[in-house]
């Protein structure tokens, strides 16, 4: 059970916030976010950005699990590439919990260093211009063995310096794992 005290959002409304939410699999990541979003006084948008696959049972029992914790007041919308149009649409009143930049990534795993950047380039802007509450979902993928084919590392690398360019520009970052959130933005000192 996530604890039900929560000062993350104590500021006028008028000042926007972004967060970032990292951690391992299964970690409670995705949880600790919709709880932050449930806090906020905004309606809360969900952004999904994984493919919803039939043919792949397990993957759509995450995503049910997903649904049935949200609560029915608030939307949600399924974009997988173009997630910068879907946050600067947002009115001000919005808190957008976009789970997660990993899917978003591996959703462009194929697209050239190029054409990466200018994807991540995006993003970043996005990030300092959006005038809403926004909490953001990533994967920490770099804690197990070197993945054994290159685009398991192009992918690990990716993710790593997104959420590396992303941090920065979060008011606060938390790392969950084993169900227990640390406030990294408290407890750590920014790397320079």
């Amino acid at each position: 059970m996530i604890a039900s005290k929560c000062s993350v959002y104590t500021k006028c409304a008028m000042n926007r916030k972004i967060i970032l939410v990292t951690g391992p699999a299964r970690s409670g990541k995705s949880q600790w976010a919709e709880n932050l979003a449930s806090k906020t006084n905004d309606k809360v948008l969900y952004l999904a950005t994984g493919y919803r696959d039939p043919q792949d049972p397990q993957w759509c029992e995450r995503i049910s699990i997903h649904q049935q914790r949200r609560s029915s007041l608030w939307s949600t919308t399924e974009e997988m590439i173009d997630i910068c149009p879907v946050i600067l649409s947002c009115e001000p009143s919005t808190c957008l919990l976009l789970d997660s930049l990993g899917s978003w990534v591996a959703n462009l795993i194929e697209q050239d260093d190029q054409n990466w950047q200018e994807h991540v380039s995006r993003f970043l802007q996005t990030l300092q211009d959006c005038q809403i509450n926004l909490i953001l979902v990533a994967e920490e993928t770099g804690w197990g063995v070197v993945p054994a084919y290159p685009i398991g590392r192009l992918f690990r690398d990716r993710l790593g310096e997104l959420v590396q360019k992303t941090a920065p520009l979060c008011d606060s970052v938390y790392l969950v794992t084993a169900g227990h959130a640390l406030n990294l933005s408290k407890l750590g000192i920014l790397i320079t």
